[in-house]
């Protein structure tokens, strides 16, 4: 499975950003997709999930009511829109496959496959 990520960027707080991964290869075996944000020196944490076979969707609290993950079959991308950003928002993004578990209990290790990240900035 190959992941890559697009859409970061440099955005000023209470913008906006959307983020995808377009994921290849095996990812029928790899139903949940995460993204994760890291900020320089400090580990990843999850920002938002989703389960592609059943389309649920989860969520790190301190993004609910802004941030949206959706996926689009056909494409085999998996997005996450970002609204009314804040500063605390800034990191390195990246997006993760994993098998079904990974998306129920959040954990990195959960993880099979990463993407490169993208950065995204705000200020």
């Amino acid at each position: 499975v190959q992941l890559v990520e697009s859409g970061g960027g440099l955005v000023q707080a209470g913008g906006s950003l959307r983020l995808s991964c377009k994921a290849s290869g095996a990812t029928y075996s790899y139903p949940c997709i995460g993204w994760f944000r890291q900020v320089q020196g400090n580990q990843r944490t999850g920002v938002a999930a989703i389960d592609a076979g059943n389309r649920v969707s989860y969520y790190n609290d301190s993004v609910e009511d802004r941030f949206t993950i959706s996926q689009d079959i056909t494409m085999h991308t998996v997005d996450l829109q970002m609204d009314s950003l804040k500063p605390e928002d800034t990191g390195m993004y990246f997006c993760a496959a994993g098998f079904l578990y990974a998306c129920r209990r959040g954990r990195l290790s959960d993880y099979t496959y990463w993407g490169q990240g993208t950065q995204v900035t705000v200020s």
